[in-house]
């Protein structure tokens, strides 16, 4: 008898960066590697995003792209990025969209990066009908483990609307963090009446597909990096003009949504046996052979470092909001990665770590790597609970977490 496949949405709304659709990705790969084994179900699944070249990332067999008109945030407020039409009208074309994605494709699973109701709330009413349609639908909201100051968190919690809301729609919270180094609840990001539906996956980091090195770079060398680029300039300008140590060259990524102007600015200035690319297919391929990595603080560039023995210098973007520097420094506390305050950037102070920091490693064993695991076990709790399977077929270890 074939069993039915299960299907999958992931949801992010993509302003700026690609830190949504990347943990969307990586979450995707877990799912298709280790649901069959746990439910005895295929996977097949559609990943919703918002910039057009996430595409660009090697999504997993059985998913494909439903790319949505873009939107780009200027002083605190969304705006179309590309078409010239209103926000009112983009808003309502991408609520739309998002419907007729989830309503047709009828999923059993749909996870939500980071905003549960979208952009300007598009993504409410296409869940509520879902929800009511639909009601085995099992709606997952994941967030990373630092959501900002507790204050600024607050306020985006109090924009929601009515947690009653919430939980009529939403099934469970996945925090992708290792408590025992931050705490969400504990620290007043997350409301605590929430917390019985939470649940800790850890860091989405073990596990995540590594590619090739491409960059040519010879070995021993430094690299420095920040995640997209949109907002690396300052970092990487310090990093380019940093004095290498002897017998080491130093590769700095500016990323693709860096301006070219900027990365010009950055070659510009670059040191001896420094090289500035633009981009390179996986960073994570070239942290794991680097004597040392200078990078922002955004999730993902820094859960990938963690699954290394690479020590880490991070130098987070602290305005506008604080995540990155609470995640920096909470890792810095358990001995994780050292930290370096925007107000202290220079290149002396570059140069200066570079010179401690190669010849030494970093181990990180301590530390809870295995969310894109823990998540897949959840998922498979979830769903199996929701969609039993037929009569005779049975997972291995389903429920077994």
């Amino acid at each position: 008898m074939e069993t039915e496949e299960l299907r999958v949405v992931f949801y992010s709304h993509d302003s700026q960066g690609l830190g949504h659709t990347r943990r969307n990705v990586a979450l995707a790969h877990a799912l298709v590697n280790h649901l069959p084994g746990l439910t005895g179900r295929a996977v097949t699944g559609l990943l919703l995003t918002g910039v057009d070249n996430a595409t660009a990332h090697d999504k997993p067999e059985g998913f494909d792209w439903v790319v949505l008109p873009g939107v780009a945030k200027d002083t605190g407020t969304y705006e179309p990025r590309n078409l010239s039409v209103g926000m009112d009208h983009l808003t309502n074309l991408r609520s739309g969209l998002i419907e007729a994605a989830l309503l047709g494709f009828h999923p059993h699973l749909v996870v939500v990066d980071r905003h549960a109701w979208g952009v300007q709330r598009e993504l409410q009413a296409p869940l509520l009908r879902l929800r009511a349609e639909f009601p085995q639908t099992q709606i997952i909201l994941g967030l990373r483990e630092v959501l900002d100051s507790p204050e600024a968190a607050a306020r985006e919690w109090e924009n929601l609307g009515e947690l009653e809301t919430f939980r009529a729609v939403y099934n469970h919270i996945w925090v992708y963090g290792d408590r025992d180094v931050h705490d969400p609840v504990s620290s007043g990001e997350i409301p605590a009446e929430l917390g019985d539906m939470i649940q800790h996956t850890g860091y989405l980091a073990a596990g995540r597909p590594v590619g090739e090195r491409t960059s040519g770079m010879s070995r021993p060398y430094i690299v420095s990096m920040a995640g997209g680029g949109s907002d690396g300039v300052d970092l990487l300008t310090a990093a380019a003009r940093a004095r290498v140590p002897h017998g080491y060259r130093h590769l700095v990524i500016t990323g693709p949504q860096m301006d070219p102007a900027q990365v010009q600015r950055i070659q510009t200035v670059a040191s001896e046996r420094t090289i500035v690319v633009n981009a390179v297919p996986d960073a994570l391929a070239e942290v794991l052979a680097a004597d040392a990595v200078i990078s922002m603080g955004g999730y993902n560039s820094t859960t990938e470092i963690l699954t290394t023995n690479t020590p880490a210098l991070i130098v987070p973007r602290e305005h506008p909001r604080q995540e990155q520097l609470i995640r920096a420094t909470a890792l810095r506390q358990v001995g994780a990665v050292d930290l370096l305050r925007a107000r202290d950037l220079t290149a002396q102070a570059i140069s200066a770590w570079m010179r401690r920091a190669v010849g030494t490693v970093r181990l990180r064993h301590h530390l809870n790597l295995s969310g894109l695991q823990t998540a897949a076990h959840l998922a498979a709790q979830a769903l199996t609970a929701a969609h039993p399977l037929p009569s005779g077929i049975c997972g291995q270890g389903a429920l077994s977490r």
